[in-house]
């Protein structure tokens, strides 16, 4: 259950379709900040992060159908469909300059919908952040196959990475509901096949992650640097798969200075 705001905080904006959520909206923001989440997750992943950014930028968190105010909405089954729907929400909001950051399968469709964007000839991001995923180019050694273990190693697996509530691995009821949209987004994650044939991106790109990540290396977040021609580094943190949760204002404050450095395209 999505919690009420506290007396006094601003109401959070919300797209009549509910793929935008505006934790503190701002009016003619300098600068716009996408966020796509994780597999099984919601834009609650990032609750917390608009305290953290200049007072002239706006948060803009993309909700996939499934969860929160959407869960009435069956999930996107693959990538790509979670990109069109994120095309979709972005656009009445591309009337300023805009970053896109995404985390594991919330990078892989942030990287395709910048993707979209060129091929649509939209307006792109200032600047893409791509978080803790392979690169495009890696081999299926690099693809994690979680969508149809049994459910006592899917558990052992969420425990090892780390991210889901352990009420949630614990609790039969919870886990009931958790389940299928966690398995349907790691089916999506696990099937994604990019065009490895095009050319780098024109967008700078930084890369994140936690430099003790189980899942994705250090040298698969390296090998990101080959899909874009103004590449911004590699910008490591203490941690695991989801290092953000315990460095948000260190993680924001470094995709605050990216952004802000960012040459527009």
């Amino acid at each position: 259950m999505t919690p009420s705001p506290s007396p006094g905080a601003p109401v959070p904006a919300i797209r009549p379709d509910g793929a935008v959520v505006r934790p503190r909206p701002v009016e003619a923001p300098v600068m716009r900040l996408f966020l796509l989440h994780h597999a099984g997750g919601s834009h609650l992943a990032y609750r917390g992060w608009a305290g953290h950014l200049p007072a002239d930028w706006e948060l803009c968190l993309i909700e996939a159908p499934g969860r929160g105010r959407l869960h009435r909405l069956p999930p996107h089954p693959a990538v790509g469909g979670l990109v069109r729907w994120a095309a979709d929400a972005v656009e009445p909001l591309s009337d300023r300059p805009f970053g896109i950051f995404g985390h594991s399968l919330g990078a892989m469709a942030a990287y395709e919908l910048t993707r979209l964007l060129q091929a649509e000839e939209r307006a792109l991001p200032r600047w893409l952040g791509i978080s803790a995923v392979r690169p495009p180019h890696a081999g299926p050694e690099a693809v994690h196959h979680r969508s149809h273990l049994p459910d006592d190693a899917l558990k052992e697996e969420l425990a090892r990475i780390g991210g889901t509530p352990r009420e949630v691995l614990d609790e039969p009821s919870l886990w009931g509901l958790f389940e299928p949209l966690l398995r349907n987004d790691f089916a999506a994650a696990e099937h994604w096949q990019p065009d490895t044939g095009l050319p780098p991106l024109p967008v700078p790109l930084s890369v994140y992650g936690g430099a003790d990540d189980p899942a994705v290396t250090v040298k698969l977040l390296a090998g990101w640097e080959r899909w874009t021609t103004r590449w911004l580094g590699l910008r490591l943190f203490p941690g695991g798969h989801f290092y953000f949760h315990k460095a948000v204002t260190e993680v924001v404050g470094q995709i605050v200075t990216d952004l802000a450095d960012a040459r527009p395209v």
